[in-house]
């Protein structure tokens, strides 16, 4: 088998163009041989894209250069939580500023945006839409828990991306754009406390069934002001905690034992702890029957 040629020196590591290539006089032939990666039409790489932010690299070098990631690549940029099948979506939304064309290729998603200058930042390098402008184009992707989910997380109080108040003022100026009704609607919504989406479905889950407004990851103290746990949700007059938890929860040996302790110290403190999991979410309305036959029992 022969040997593929080695490459010049001069070439980027993580990825180079076609066109790139062929002005440092390397030939067609070798730009298609099997140790290139070929993943993004007219860009080459020595290694194949593992990650999003490495895929999102190799597809910049060939983006226009006023094209930047937005809707769910950008989320996931920044890190903000989406649902599974956006997480595992191979495709890459990019945005072009109007009334420039879309961008249209295998594997990407192309969007014409009105943008003003802080719409777009670059992070690790990438062009991509701000966290703010992000949440009001997840808008167009997301169902209404979702979005609650991505804007609490934006708010976080421990690591704010941005305030509410940004928030508001980025949908007054989306205007009556598609979408824009849900996102009035999630920003009246949103909390700072929620450190997950499905506390966030659950929040809301309690909220629309009426139940008091739970304090949220909250710690609980004994009579003399001795820390006994840090609880998820609590209901204070109804001596009620509620706990969601993840499969983490059960599969790390160290958490499980933690989690039997911190019931045990809440109950003998007097608390009735409920435990909830993804499949208790699946249904809300039984999961509030659940709620309230327990509350009915005290």
């Amino acid at each position: 088998m022969t040997r593929a040629a080695a490459l010049p020196p001069g070439l980027p590591p993580h990825g180079f163009t076609v066109g790139a290539a062929r002005d440092l006089g390397i030939t067609p032939s070798r730009l298609r041989a099997g140790d290139l990666d070929r993943s993004v039409w007219g860009v080459r790489a020595t290694s194949s894209p593992t990650v999003l932010r490495e895929r999102c690299a190799l597809l910049q070098l060939r983006m226009p250069e006023r094209a930047f990631f937005s809707h769910s690549t950008a989320a996931l940029i920044h890190g903000i939580p989406l649902p599974w099948a956006l997480e595992h979506d191979d495709r890459l939304h990019v945005g072009v500023p109007s009334p420039s064309r879309a961008l249209s290729a295998r594997g990407v998603v192309g969007h014409r945006l009105a943008v003003t200058p802080p719409d777009v930042s670059v992070l690790s390098d990438l062009r991509v839409t701000s966290a703010v402008r992000t949440w009001t184009d997840l808008a167009d992707q997301l169902e209404f828990e979702d979005l609650v989910a991505a804007g609490d997380f934006l708010i976080h109080w421990r690591r704010p991306f941005t305030t509410r108040l940004a928030l508001e003022e980025a949908i007054r100026l989306r205007g009556g754009r598609r979408g824009s009704r849900a996102l009035d609607r999630a920003v009246r919504r949103l909390n700072e406390r929620a450190e997950s989406p499905p506390e966030s479905r659950l929040r809301l889950i309690l909220e629309d069934a009426g139940f008091p407004t739970p304090q949220i990851n909250r710690e609980v103290t004994g009579q003399f002001g001795e820390f006994i746990a840090r609880t998820d949700f609590i209901f204070e007059g109804l001596r009620l905690v509620l706990e969601y938890q993840g499969d983490y929860h059960r599969t790390t040996k160290g958490q499980w034992r933690a989690d039997m302790t911190r019931r045990s110290k809440l109950e003998a403190h007097g608390w009735r702890v409920m435990e909830l999991n993804a499949d208790d979410l699946k249904d809300p309305a039984e999961l509030v029957v659940r709620i309230r036959r327990l509350l009915a029992h005290r």
